[in-house]
């Protein structure tokens, strides 16, 4: 069950810091409103709260998270940029999923 917990506040995380840092794309290189930068800056402050509420030491969490974060991107490639990940980038997922598993829930972890 706390695998579950962690990795969905994982999930969150990674999807506010990926909208925090996709709105000023668009306003740089897509040439949106300026006006994206504001919910871009409330998605980070959420990304930047997300982090505090795991229940592991900070730099853990922050290791761990990488594999997470990794997994969500190339959900938001296919979804919102329409760029199907190729076989290598799912098992490039796989093998960070794995790693943030290790990192979090080997043994002696609290």
């Amino acid at each position: 069950m706390e695998f579950l917990k962690v990795f969905g506040l994982f999930v969150l995380t990674a999807v506010a810091e990926i909208i925090g840092c996709y709105l000023p794309y668009l306003w740089l290189r897509q040439g949106h409103s300026a006006w994206l930068l504001v919910p871009a800056a409330f998605s980070l402050a959420a990304f930047a709260w997300l982090l505090t509420l795991h229940p592991h030491a900070a730099g853990r969490i922050y290791a761990a998270y990488g594999g997470v974060y990794i997994s969500v991107a190339l959900v938001w490639l296919w979804a919102v940029d329409s760029v199907r990940p190729t076989l290598t980038d799912f098992v490039g997922v796989g093998v960070c999923l794995l790693g943030m598993a290790i990192i979090m829930f080997g043994p002696g972890h609290t």
